[in-house]
């Protein structure tokens, strides 16, 4: 069964930056749209950034647009985040998804995969 893995993740100053990976551990990711969402404990897991299969089509949240930027390589199978001026408010552990739609959703649930996640801590 395929299977994303995220990494990463860490304990960053206020300014700072991170880059995330997602790769898949087994099987392939190709031709999915993949997706970043962000979940704080006792909150809904909120979209971050989505890339369809080949990047025709980018989008991010207006929180963190303009500072994160979303990538990936699908020779690698690999999907990236890099997070830019970061902020305490960034804090949460953040997954990435794969959805077999071919357009961009922010819906968590018309995701079929995700991993495990990856932890973001934000220090100011």
């Amino acid at each position: 069964q395929a299977q994303l893995v995220e990494s990463g993740g860490g304990l960053v100053q206020a300014g700072g930056s991170l880059r995330l990976s997602c790769a898949a551990s087994e099987g392939t990711f190709n031709r999915y749209t993949m997706g970043w969402f962000r979940q704080d404990p006792g909150k809904e897991r909120e979209f971050v950034a989505g890339i369809t299969w080949l990047g025709g089509s980018i989008y991010y949240s207006d929180s963190v647009k303009g500072r994160f930027t979303i990538s990936r390589d699908i020779f690698k199978n690999t999907a990236y985040l890099q997070m830019n001026s970061l902020r305490p408010e960034d804090t949460a552990v953040y997954y990435c998804a794969a959805s077999k739609f071919i357009r961009v959703s922010t819906a968590a649930k018309e995701y079929d995969y995700w991993g495990q996640g990856t932890p973001v801590t934000v220090s100011s």
